[in-house]
């Protein structure tokens, strides 16, 4: 760029005014205040002394290189729509069935973009500056007064060609084709065309689209399928690499170009984390304005007597306790279909944690065999070692302390593990970013450089660094009797803290304490608080264990624990608010 040659131009600049101009390598004059290009090019006062077919040859370089870096005119929405693409094609190769994304995902995408009204709708809006016009050869009335049909777009498949019959292919209307100014066609603020406008979007209310956004859409299209897939299993797959979310734009086509703006909308630093994904999945759901989801059943992976057994069998504990979770579920009324299906369009919109709850109905029958208060489970400990002692050839009692020493080695191993990997990840993309067009040869030259300094310093130490390639598995920890390394207690008897009553079964423990005895006022955030130092040491433990399990907080956990109790123990809750309710009557 020659910003001498430049100073002969003197229009002044259609988007700010001002007359400060420079020239790109195409020849192009570009506004130096506001980076913004024109269409006018420098013209050559004396073409006498070049040859013709120089000139010619000059020509078609630029035109190669002017429809290269250029690439397609493409909007915000087409990323997402890409990533979308990207993910439902890796949980399709983790076993979830094609139709999650051929009749589920597609019909909630289209949905969004009718409701946000950035297509399949009269209008679409676009930018606040200009009124896009759409094709009305492509979009009639009933195509986006209806309900919206499976996308279709040229450039970003949803449908695979195979899953398709012929009507379904004739009935579909292409993506709306929006005519795109010059200015925004030449913006070097971003490589999208609404990049400027959609960075400067409120996200609460209007619908904005964010790329953990895309976790919400495909959880709630598993939870419409009914899939074998919890939230806290969602995250964990994005997290060992089998769901694109990090870096998800370095695998746009070639022709999308991606800089300035679009960084800030694509880019992710930060892992999902279960309760931020949580809320999306309910502001998306009622955003859409989904109707209730099918019903979840006794035979669903998502209820809680099928959820408990797998966490049971994840943490090693002996099977037997099945049989109280399934009581407690049955006691709060936790496995009934009103309860557990998810409908946007209630009152209050709100979905079930099911993989949170059903590790806390374990959290509450452990606690009501073993009251976890540091003394009781370590002198039932003490009857279980001796018995197993006394009786090797019998079925083995549980042992808590043995149970304990064993899940706290595996633990801190696999934990340690985890830190390791998080603190080696690469954040930084193959495909590197840059915030403008002009600065894109010198940011991929730096790209270059560090690339090669690492290859050196590899080399120099003799560490070349190894990725470990986890195979996706629903279970994080694995127990068999045939390990000769750990023991496995999946087979072992709770004789030992349960007693016979009549023809049914009762916990020798009489005693219970509740994790809280009174709980926030509806307008805080929270249900309580959670202060470890407050609370046994084997209680923590057990939080810890089955937090780290989901990756969520143990105080989120501690929340969980408590509503329960509060469905289980109505009456101590009850007899707690007359007594507060008679002590304030005394006061006044």
């Amino acid at each position: 760029m020659d910003l001498e040659e430049a100073r002969e131009f003197k229009e002044r600049c259609t988007q700010c005014a001002a007359v400060s101009w420079g020239l790109t390598d195409e020849g192009k004059y570009y506004c130096t205040s506001c980076h913004n290009v024109t269409e006018r090019t420098r013209e050559v006062i004396n073409t006498g002394a070049i040859p013709n077919t120089k000139i010619q040859a000059i020509n078609r370089g630029l035109k190669r290189k002017r429809k290269l870096e250029k690439g397609w005119d493409w909007y915000v929405c087409e990323g997402f729509q890409y990533i979308l693409c990207q993910q439902a094609e890796a949980l399709k190769a983790l076993g979830v069935g094609p139709e999650l994304k051929n009749e589920v995902l597609h019909k909630f995408w289209k949905r969004y973009l009718q409701k946000s009204k950035q297509a399949y709708c009269k209008n679409p809006i676009y930018t606040s500056r200009r009124k896009a016009t759409v094709l009305e050869d492509h979009l009639s009335h009933s195509d986006w007064e209806s309900e919206p049909e499976l996308l279709s777009d040229v450039n970003l498949p949803f449908v695979e060609s195979g899953a398709e019959s012929q009507s379904d292919i004739n009935m579909q209307k292409p993506f709306p084709i929006i005519r795109a100014s010059q200015s925004e066609r030449a913006s070097v603020c971003s490589g999208s065309l609404d990049g400027v406008e959609y960075s400067r979007r409120k996200e609460k209310g209007t619908g904005k689209m964010t790329v953990p956004k895309t976790l919400a859409f495909c959880y709630l299209s598993l939870l419409w399928q009914r899939e074998t897939l919890a939230l806290s299993d969602l995250l964990r797959f994005v997290e060992e690499g089998h769901i694109p979310y990090i870096n998800t734009f370095q695998h746009f086509p070639e022709e999308m170009k991606l800089y300035g703006r679009d960084k800030g909308i694509f880019a992710t630093e930060s892992w999902p984390s279960y309760e931020d994904i949580y809320e999306k999945i309910i502001e998306v759901a009622t955003f859409l304005d989904l109707p209730r989801f099918p019903d979840i059943t006794e035979d669903c992976y998502l209820h809680p007597n099928i959820l408990c057994m797998k966490y049971i069998m994840e943490v090693n504990l002996p099977d037997e306790i099945h049989t109280l979770t399934c009581q407690v579920v049955k006691i709060t009324g936790m496995g009934e279909r009103d309860f557990l299906t998810f409908d946007p369009i209630a009152k209050v919109a709100k979905t079930v944690k099911y993989d949170m709850q059903a590790v806390a109905i374990i959290v509450v029958v452990l606690k009501l065999l073993f009251l976890l208060d540091d003394h009781l489970e370590w002198s039932l400990s003490n009857l279980a070692e001796k018995h197993n002692e006394n009786n090797k050839e019998d079925k083995p009692w549980f042992d808590f302390r043995k149970w304990y020493q064993v899940m706290k080695k595996a633990v801190d191993e696999k934990k340690r593990k985890w830190e390791e990997a998080r603190a080696k990840y690469l954040w930084k993309s193959e495909k590197p970013l840059y915030y403008s067009s002009i600065d894109r040869s010198v940011v991929y030259k730096r790209r270059e450089m560090v690339v090669s300094l690492q290859k050196q310093f590899s080399m120099l130490v003799d560490s070349t660094p190894t990725v470990e390639n986890k195979s996706p598995s629903s279970f994080q920890f694995k127990w068999t009797e045939e390990d000769p390394d750990s023991t496995c207690f999946h087979g072992h008897s709770l004789q030992g803290v349960l007693k016979k009553k009549g023809q049914s079964l009762t916990t020798k423990n009489s005693l219970y304490w509740l994790s809280t005895q009174k709980f926030c006022r509806s307008y805080c955030k929270h249900v309580t608080t959670y202060e470890e130092s407050n609370y046994s040491l084997s209680y923590q433990f057990i939080l810890n264990l089955f937090s780290f399990l989901l990756r969520i907080k143990a105080s989120f956990l501690h929340e969980e624990v408590s509503l329960i109790e509060k469905r289980l123990f109505k009456s101590r809750y009850s007899k707690t608010k007359k007594k507060s309710s008679r002590s304030k009557k005394v006061i006044r």
